[in-house]
């Protein structure tokens, strides 16, 4: 069916292809779904077994890049204009990250993680409170900064990209120091295809796994007879309406409200597994792990278990996958990050993306993570570890040792379910936004579509064993897209170093001493563009009159000094030298320079008539090898005050031993 235009917002470049991927990837995870994932496997499993040191490596690049940004003089730099104000309160901002970003994960992993890492016989033969302590650090690890350094370098590109240089939302935009305006075409079109199928992917596999949990979790307090595919049916669909409802409602309303209501419960259950579990011991445990954590640190970071080859099944199942489903889920979270991040400052950004959540999951983890240990030890007598491969059911098992545990199982399944549908919600907003280039009023239709389209497809793979497949797919995507976040490093640093040269750049020197007795002369300077002959003419009746009267200005007083010039041939240039014998030479010159001028600028129409692709000006240079400057402003009068001032500095200089490295040069001879 043909949409009319007045009735979409829809990209049909990268509407069409996406769908066309994603629909042909699905049919076969449903047709062939044990064949699909046996080859898709065997991608997946060369790739992280060859490239794992790769993963490694982008993923500190990532920490380091954005903690060198954090101390730098660009953590000042705002994310829209420099007045611009933060369009949401810090702790709605902080709530609507955390929910998009991890939320579900941490309640299905909470206690599964580190009971797997403490019952794992491959990392060694160690101690039971050895194993505990290296669970709570490898879970740390994970779900620590360099999670969210992944989400963090996409965010803060889309954000730069879009509030500081007015581009749309999109991960395209994040190329524009490279392409410039060609991100407009297919290559940008590309680049937002590959977004809008990982995001479409990862939301479905984590819709589809996590409806496994949920059923698990009424089936295990009794609130379902069985798991079935017709309760997981009623479950997605009813996820997916409120999704809906609170996607259509906008992120001011509907996402910020139920990420913050997510958070709350989320910190209710924290505070009750606190009180009601080995409270002095999980305290003591949070400050000895961050401490671990801390001295670990760039051990993990950089170990790649090359000396281990029992560790490398571990690894590659844990470390290097994680790396994987983060950087797979980063085009989603990181246009939502962005989405909610406007007016903020980049290491106002930086600090809350790595720094709250990673403390938050420290939290987390401990407090679930340390009781599941600690009553499996004390009190379970080894029943939670025996159901390590029963991740769906761990967290309920675990609650079966609190107080009120029925209560706080269907407490808890309530936050699964409020995160299941914050997740979808942001998704469903993210997915729509790239399908449209960040167009603005999107007809609702369009978020009910993507809120469909989840639904369907997911219950479809669910119920055909398909959605393996699909996460397999997902992270194999996530090699090339680590490239691409390469990519978006490298833009970003061209695109603040432009930044921070145009606002932090000074008025021209020459302006120093404008009053407004020759405005009209100024302003014609101003106004025309030069060609050489102009500038050779400026060196032939400004500054070398100029040169030569303070040349005999300073032989008055017993100093001699040299003009010499070359106005004929190339280079043309003009200078006054006063040569020394036990120090360096005085040299103040000026030459005739070529400079690019933007196309911006010669196509505006508002601005001066400028034919050429280059413009000259004089320039300054010195004998010191300083920076010079353009003084094609300057009279007569002028360029003189302009030389005594240089050499007022020279002789200041002179006249301190300690400069006597870089003013003693003419006595050193250099090697042969």
């Amino acid at each position: 069916m043909r949409l009319k235009k007045s009735k979409t917002t829809f990209l049909p470049g990268i509407v069409i292809p996406s769908l066309l991927f994603i629909v042909g990837t699905s049919v076969l995870s449903v047709i062939f779904p044990s064949q699909t994932e046996h080859y898709l496997s065997i991608v997946k499993n060369s790739l992280f077994q060859n490239f794992n040191w790769l993963y490694v490596l982008v993923v500190t690049l990532f920490v380091f890049f954005l903690l060198f940004l954090f101390i730098s003089k660009y953590g000042n730099i705002k994310l829209g204009p420099n007045d611009a104000k933060p369009e949401f309160s810090f702790f709605s901002w902080v709530s609507m990250l955390f929910a998009a970003g991890m939320g579900i994960g941490l309640m299905y992993f909470s206690v599964a993680e580190p009971i797997s890492h403490y019952a794992d016989a491959s990392l060694g033969n160690l101690s039971v409170q050895q194993r505990a302590k290296d669970a709570q650090l490898y879970t740390f690890f994970h779900w620590g900064i360099h999670a969210w350094a992944i989400y963090g370098v996409v965010g803060l590109s889309l954000a730069y990209f879009t509030y500081r240089y007015r581009l749309p939302l999109s991960l395209r935009s994040c190329f524009y120091p490279i392409l410039k305006d060609k991100i407009n075409g297919r290559a940008g079109d590309i680049v937002d295809m590959f977004a809008l199928c990982s995001t479409f992917f990862g939301i479905t596999t984590t819709l589809g796994f996590g409806v496994m949990q949920l059923c698990a979790g009424l089936v295990h307090i009794g609130l379902l007879p069985e798991v079935n595919f017709f309760y997981q049916v009623i479950i997605v669909l009813v996820i997916m309406a409120i999704s809906i409802l609170s996607a259509t409602s906008g992120v001011t309303k509907g996402v910020k409200y139920l990420s913050q209501l997510n958070i709350i419960a989320a910190v209710l259950l924290l505070l009750f597994v606190l009180l009601c579990g080995p409270t002095t011991f999980l305290f003591g445990s949070l400050s000895e792990g961050i401490g671990y954590y801390i001295n670990a640190f760039f051990s993990l970071t950089f170990n790649t278990h090359a000396y281990e080859p029992q560790r490398q099944e571990w690894f590659f199942n844990w470390t290097i996958l994680y790396w994987a489903w983060w950087i797979s889920w980063s085009p989603y979270v990181g246009l939502f990050i962005a989405k909610i991040s406007k007016g903020r400052t980049i290491r106002e950004f930086i600090g809350a993306v790595l720094l709250i959540p990673t403390l938050f999951n420290f939290l987390w983890m401990t407090f679930f993570g340390n009781s599941a240990i600690w009553l499996d030890q004390h009190e379970a007598q080894g029943n939670i570890s025996a159901m390590v491969n029963q991740a769906d059911l761990l967290l309920f098992k675990f609650f079966e040792y609190f107080p009120l545990s029925d209560i706080v199982s269907i407490f808890s399944l309530f936050i699964i379910f409020i995160f299941f549908v914050t997740s979808a919600d942001s998704g469903i907003y993210v997915m729509n936004n790239i399908s449209s280039n960040n167009a603005e009023h999107s007809p609702k239709w369009q978020l009910s579509f993507w809120g469909g389209m989840l639904a369907i497809v997911s219950l479809i793979l669910l119920n055909a064993g398909g959605l393996q497949s699909l996460q397999t797919m997902t992270l194999i995507t996530a090699l090339p897209f680590a490239i691409i976040m390469l990519l978006f490093c490298y833009s970003l640093i061209r695109g603040l170093l432009i930044d921070a040269q145009y606002y932090d750049r000074p008025l021209s020197h020459a302006t120093n001493s404008w009053s407004g007795a020759l405005w009209k002369d100024r302003l014609e300077s101003i106004v025309s563009y030069h060609e050489k002959k102009d500038i050779n003419q400026h060196l032939f009746k400004i500054v070398k009159p100029a040169l030569e009267e303070l040349k005999l200005a300073f032989e008055e007083h017993g100093i001699i000094a040299k003009v010499e010039s070359s106005l004929e041939q190339a280079p043309y240039y003009v200078e006054i030298k006063i040569q020394h014998e036990n120090m360096a030479d005085f040299i103040y010159g000026v030459r005739n320079e070529s400079k690019t001028v933007s196309d911006y600028l010669r196509n505006e129409d508002n601005a001066p008539d400028i034919s050429e692709k280059n413009t000259y000006v004089p320039h300054t240079y010195f004998g010191d090898n300083r920076a010079g400057y353009d003084i094609q402003y300057f009279t007569k009068n002028e360029m003189i005050s302009d030389v005594l001032k240089h050499y007022e500095r020279f002789m200041a200089l002179s006249a301190e031993q300690r400069n006597e490295l870089f003013l003693g040069q003419n006595l050193r001879e250099l090697p042969e």
